[in-house]
């Protein structure tokens, strides 16, 4: 019987043309026992990270020539700098430690110094198009190739210290079939209907690994990445769409930029927790923009109720829609909203302008705007009689229980 062995620390196994990262050796090996200086290239891979271009740095580093064939284009759409969403490819390999992760700027600049002189790269145009894994070494009228699953990362390389993918390769051992290979190679990347160049789309990338920010960059990406969940937010809520005719409100073209941007973020906290507060300082338009949430959710038939210190009920009732006075700004609105004081939450009967507070029905609103929330802030017991039974419940009882 024929023994022999394999790289990787794999124990002696029977000689194979099988390259699985796992029992038969890996495809990283059989890449540096071939590669050579002056070698020309030609691979074919859904993914390209620079950790697998460092792990084959010593032998890459001297060939003639590179030509690199995406076979996934949304490798390429992810290559974006300026997104920040996780990407579905990447350009660096994840699972690495962190001393690997301490040395990306320098293995990208170095990458990109390689690329530019040495790599053409090409991507297929079409999605889920070629799915195909293929590396071919040219020297000297020597071939060799490789084909099966494998991609140019770490681990589809087998070459990763924390665990490789298990992969199915072969080697191609006849001259018939390398070079069928290679003009199968070549007809791809020579159809330019098929295929685009990306090689500047990869640089570009690359560079913003590398490059020096300045402070004022990284206080801004800080920034962004604060607030990138409110940002999505708006963006999934779609607050401005025809479903919602906010936007041609008179209290929405009323309101500041500023005061707009509160009115998105309180509508997206109270879509996805159910509530909000709005805490802006004296004199901002925190009534303004409660009446702007309160036409969004309106314009929804939604049933809405205001709460608010009996002082201030008029602040309220003046842009209702039955009330035609000229300090009415908001007349074409047609707010349709009810207006309670927080002292009839503790009544059980008698009126509040028309309503007959011994009828309504506290639990039929949809959202419940509360002017001087604080007053909220206690839970106040209401009273009771010596057995502890109820006599008159306070006002945060029946915020909560009935409302």
């Amino acid at each position: 019987m024929s023994l022999g062995s394999t790289s990787s620390g794999n124990s002696a196994v029977p000689l194979s043309g099988i390259r699985d990262n796992y029992q038969r050796g890996n495809v990283g090996d059989f890449l540096k026992a071939r590669i050579q200086e002056g070698s020309t290239l030609s691979i074919v891979s859904a993914y390209f990270t620079i950790y697998a271009f460092e792990a084959l740095k010593q032998y890459l580093a001297d060939i003639e020539s590179l030509n690199f064939l995406f076979g996934e284009p949304r490798f390429i759409k992810s290559l974006d700098p300026d997104r920040t969403d996780k990407k579905a490819f990447r350009i660096e390999d994840d699972t690495l430690e962190l001393a690997n992760r301490l040395q990306q700027k320098r293995i990208a600049e170095e990458c990109a110094q390689w690329i530019q002189g040495k790599v053409e790269i090409r991507s297929v145009k079409q999605s889920n198009l070629l799915h195909g894994k293929m590396y071919h070494i040219a020297h000297n009228e020597v071939e060799h190739a490789i084909m099966g699953s494998s991609n140019f990362t770490v681990r589809g390389l087998g070459l990763g210290s924390a665990g490789n993918n298990i992969e199915l390769n072969l080697e191609v051992d006849s001259n018939r079939d390398r070079r069928d290979i290679k003009a199968w190679f070549d007809e791809l990347w020579s159809d330019m209907n098929l295929v685009q160049d990306v090689k500047q789309e990869v640089l570009l990338y690359l560079e913003q690994l590398y490059q020096n920010h300045s402070p004022e960059f990284i206080y801004y990406k800080t920034l962004f990445h604060i607030f990138e969940q409110y940002l999505d937010d708006q963006a999934r809520a779609d607050l401005l769409s025809e479903k919602s005719q906010i936007v041609d409100t008179d209290i929405w073209n009323y309101l500041f930029e500023f005061q707009k941007d509160g009115v998105k973020g309180a509508i997206n906290k109270i879509l996805r927790h159910n509530g909000c507060i709005i805490a802006d300082s004296v004199g901002l338009g925190k009534t303004f923009e409660a009446l702007a949430i309160i036409k969004y959710f309106e314009l929804l038939n939604h049933k809405v109720l205001v709460l608010c210190p009996k002082k201030l009920r008029e602040n309220w009732t003046v842009y209702q829609a039955q009330n035609n006075s000229e300090l009415n700004l908001f007349v074409n609105d047609r707010f349709s909203y009810t207006v309670l004081s927080h002292t009839d939450l503790s009544r059980d009967g008698g009126w509040t302008g028309d309503i007959n507070l011994a009828t309504i029905n506290w639990g039929n609103y949809d959202l419940v705007v509360i002017d001087e929330s604080h007053n909220f802030r206690n839970n106040i017991r209401g009273r009771r009689d010596e057995d502890g039974n109820v006599i008159r419940r306070s006002r945060y009882e029946r915020l909560m229980q009935d409302i």
